[in-house]
């Protein structure tokens, strides 16, 4: 039976990514070694952490003055990394799920904290709207996609201050004006590559700015300095972010996966709307293309172990939402097909049908 990955994380990636990295893992490039035993030294390795910057910036329009980097930690460290660096007496913060407040949380240890909004009251089905950011913070930082609960900021916000986002989720499924952030982060387990890196690309004239002493592997200037080569990057997970990478550009890149991700959406919010089972649990405007969170009506509250089931048995794998809102996730990152939208609605018309 052919299975539909919907998985929220470590998620879907293209066909020819898996199979080429793979390829890679049994022998590099004809030197009689794999990819997981290859010296990160080597100079065959250089060309991939190379040519996987330069696609960066030539697919995201990444300005001068900008550095890409392949760390590690996932988004989880960069929450401490960001305000190490760049907290000096005061930060801002968009309070919009469990990611930001984590955020929030490791920013507090090294300054003041404000929040700027929330939609806590709300369980976070909505992203806040008519929030001023305060002009003498040193930046604000947002959470563009919100896997958890299904909402999405999918625009950039002009802000007198430097912003700083994490895109771990919603990173190259559309365009986005680097310009205007100061750090762009995100674990590449989504829409990049295989867990294990995470991706920065950060303006580089605020380094250094902070009032202490930063410890040198949490120093961002450290890694500028040494290309992401300052201890053993991952190599393996560099290597399937430049797979990606490639498949990107020869599908048409940031414009493509836009129109691709906003199809996907209407195929399977549309369902969700039509179907007498299921609604919706964001508000309309919010709505991720990422992630499309759903759950039974209250009236058909009972079918919802029935429907997992019956969704499991065609295939449908990774469905089940996050505990805390319950119900069903379908991820949608940019390797998801048409196909397997298409398949998840049929299985909802089908289950209604029987109900």
């Amino acid at each position: 039976m052919k299975k539909y990955n919907f998985n929220a994380g470590p998620s879907m990636l293209p066909r020819e990514v898996i199979e080429n990295t793979a390829k890679q893992c049994l022998e590099f490039q004809d030197t009689g070694l794999s990819l997981m035993e290859i010296s990160h030294r080597a100079k065959y390795f250089q060309p991939v952490l190379d040519e996987a910057e330069d696609l960066i910036k030539e697919l995201l329009e990444v300005p001068e003055g900008y550095k890409v980097l392949f760390l590690g930690g996932g988004a989880s460290l960069e929450f401490c990394m960001i305000p190490f660096n760049f907290l000096i007496k005061k930060a801002a913060y968009l309070n919009t799920g469990v990611w930001a407040k984590k955020a929030m949380k490791e920013a507090k240890m090294f300054g003041e904290v404000v929040e700027v909004a929330s939609s806590a009251d709300a369980n976070y089905t909505y992203i806040p709207k008519d929030w001023t950011c305060p002009a003498d913070v040193d930046y604000l930082h947002v959470t563009s996609n919100n896997t958890i609960y299904g909402t999405e900021i999918r625009k950039d916000f002009d802000v007198p201050v430097p912003m700083i986002c994490d895109m771990s989720s919603d990173i190259f499924s559309r365009p986005i004006d680097v310009a205007k952030y100061d750090v762009i982060y995100g674990g590449a387990q989504k829409n990049l590559a295989m867990a294990g890196v995470t991706l920065v690309i950060l303006k580089t004239d605020k380094l250094g700015r902070a009032p202490r002493e930063i410890p040198t592997m949490l120093d961002y200037r450290t890694h500028v300095d040494k290309g992401s080569m300052f201890n053993t990057p991952p190599v393996v997970p560099i290597y399937s972010a430049l797979e990606t990478l490639r498949w990107l550009k020869a599908n048409g890149g940031m414009v493509a996966m836009d129109k691709l991700a906003k199809q996907r959406a209407e195929i399977v919010y549309g369902e969700i709307d039509r179907n007498k089972l299921f609604r919706g649990t964001v508000a309309e405007e919010d709505r991720s293309l990422m992630n499309i969170c759903f759950v039974m009506n209250d009236e058909y509250k009972e079918l919802e172990k029935p429907f997992f089931d019956f969704a499991t048995e065609r295939g449908m794998v990774g469905l089940k939402g996050h505990r805390s809102v319950g119900g069903f996730r379908a991820s949608c990152y940019n390797a998801q097909t048409i196909e397997g939208v298409e398949a998840l609605v049929k299985c909802m018309k089908d289950f209604e049908a029987n109900h």
